[in-house]
């Protein structure tokens, strides 16, 4: 058994060991012909994009989640206009290493997607790995995943601002995200770390995740100025947005009330209080920048309702709702486009899709989530041309 093997070995004992009640998909070494290959819906903009991922490791704080490791780690993709795309190859969406641990993981942290039938390491992105940044000087988005999700399941969306024109910065919270691949393995983790969040996260875990989700795109933004090379001359860190799904929807929301060097933020469903109701600040004293709002009549709550309400209430206006009918939860990530391919495939049943997205379809959804974000940002951050 080489190395590679035991460590994919490795992560998937980890990641059963996280639950009593997990148990393993039935094994298969690799996929079969006979799988069925997803497809990412493509961007819309003019430019080509680029790919580049970054291992950044804070010395200034440990894991919260496995304190062995002794330092808190975050993998990041900065998608990018690209100058040429030319001899480098399409990325996948998820890795090979990944790809294994998630076939296990998922039908356990998103009920109703198949244990067996879809080949998640065929699905290719539209990014090019390492394809040189197109010089000019583009606008920073940050993109912080929900929770038990992890930065490559907001792909779409992605490759859809970068197309065009912004630099797009994907963040993974490891030990909150399903599986983080890594460069190489090291004490206190495998390569592939899996995800704490088997089960929705309690109270504690809760203000753990937003805390540490925080201080994750704290420390990215500030590893972002100090890139150097033709990447780091691309970025206009003057001139920043973020937007998270979920818990990355409320610390997106927070950022923005704590980070004057952030301009705007759209919140995808995210809550604007702790479990126990407690409002965070964002929503409690407002924001003096622009802050969307969009959420799913399929996940509509009172809780939801009252954190929104109390950060729609203050004066200035800077805060706006938008809402999509028909639609669930996880119709503002690459599920939008995947479930229904799962589904009408025979692979998942209707009352999970909808469950999961909602009964829209996605030749309606990914458009119209698309235009909301990108209209938001093209208002707040609007991009200049290459020259």
């Amino acid at each position: 058994m080489d190395r590679r093997t035991v460590t994919k070995a490795a992560a998937v004992a980890a990641a059963l060991a996280l639950s009593p009640a997990l148990t393993p998909a039935p094994a298969r070494a690799t996929p079969t012909p006979r799988d069925l290959v997803l497809r990412l819906p493509a961007p819309t903009g003019p430019y080509k994009i680029g790919a580049t991922t970054l291992h950044l490791v804070d010395p200034s704080r440990n894991d919260p989640w496995e304190p062995a490791i002794g330092v808190r780690e975050v993998m990041v993709t900065v998608l990018h206009p690209a100058r040429t795309v030319r001899g480098y190859p399409r990325a996948p969406q998820l890795t090979e290493d990944a790809a294994e641990l998630f076939t296990l993981l998922a039908p356990r942290i998103r009920p109703g997607l198949p244990e067996a039938g879809a080949d998640w390491t065929a699905t290719r992105t539209h990014a090019h790995t390492g394809a040189p940044v197109l010089p000019g000087r583009w606008p920073v988005l940050l993109y912080s995943p929900g929770g038990g999700d992890a930065r490559t399941m907001g792909t779409s969306l992605a490759e859809e601002l970068a197309s065009h024109g912004w630099a797009v910065v994907t963040v993974d919270h490891p030990g909150d995200a399903s599986e983080v691949d890594f460069p190489t393995a090291r004490p206190g983790r495998d390569k592939v770390r899996p995800t704490v969040f088997i089960r929705p996260p309690d109270a504690e875990q809760f203000r753990t995740m937003i805390d540490t989700r925080l201080a994750d795109i704290r420390f990215v933004l500030d590893r972002l100025e100090a890139l150097e090379g033709p990447l780091g001359r691309a970025l206009d860190l003057g001139r920043i947005g973020i937007y998270g799904h979920s818990a990355g929807g409320t610390a997106a929301a927070q950022t923005l009330y704590d980070a004057p060097r952030v301009a705007a933020a759209v919140n995808l469903e995210g809550h604007l209080d702790q479990a126990d109701g407690t409002l965070f600040p964002v929503a409690r004293y407002g924001v003096d920048r622009p802050l969307l709002l969009l959420g799913t009549d399929g996940f509509r709550s009172a809780r939801l309702d009252r954190s929104w309400s109390a950060a729609l209430a203050h004066p200035g206006g800077r805060v706006r709702r938008r809402q999509l009918d028909d639609a669930d939860h996880w119709v503002f990530t690459d599920y939008a486009s995947l479930v229904p391919g799962l589904h009408a495939a025979g692979l998942m049943t209707t009352a999970d899709r909808v469950r999961l997205v909602g009964a829209i379809e996605p030749r309606t959804s990914v458009p119209a989530v698309r235009r909301q974000v990108r209209s938001f940002f093209g208002r707040r951050l609007p991009v200049r041309p290459a020259q």
